[in-house]
């Protein structure tokens, strides 16, 4: 089993996508017995709360669900996950500030770092934008999870 935890600011946007993103992709190849992914956030700002209704509503427009809730991250994540996804280099920075004897830098990637067509970037915030935003993020996402499913099937022999 691979545990991916993907993380941004709030958890309500870009993470939860991340998350919706993989396992619409995961699930399109039967993998999931292969997998646990989930998201959270830095910030505890909307914890409890499910995904934007704006990034659902663009997520839904490609048949991906969003339904996990707002969490923060929290120091337990460095052990129960092998893989933990940044969406932007703050967040990054975040992250591995928590690791403060770097015991896990290896595992902490950016989302882009997958990528094949927006390579070192950070996924943008849409939050305060319009729909181009949103559906940029999912561009973003749709790209970088490709990516990163590919890289984890030719190292894990799925």
């Amino acid at each position: 089993m691979i545990n991916i935890l993907f993380v941004c600011l709030g958890n309500i946007c870009r993470s939860p996508s991340g998350e919706g993103v993989f396992k619409a992709l995961v699930e399109e190849e039967g993998l999931e017995e292969n997998f646990f992914i989930d998201s959270a956030g830095t910030s505890a700002y909307h914890v409890g709360e499910a995904a934007d209704s704006r990034m659902r509503k663009h997520a839904a427009k490609r048949n991906i669900r969003l339904t996990s809730r707002s969490r923060q991250f929290r120091k337990d994540d460095f052990k129960e996950f092998d893989i933990i996804i940044a969406m932007d280099k703050s967040n990054y920075r975040d992250i591995t500030a928590m690791d403060r004897h770097g015991e896990y830098y290896e595992k902490v990637k950016m989302m882009t770092d997958f990528s094949s067509g927006y390579q070192k970037i950070d996924v943008p915030d849409p939050y305060y934008g319009g729909d181009s935003g949103f559906e940029e993020v999912l561009n973003i996402l749709d790209d970088s999870c490709r990516g990163l499913l590919m890289e984890l099937k030719r190292n894990n022999g799925l």
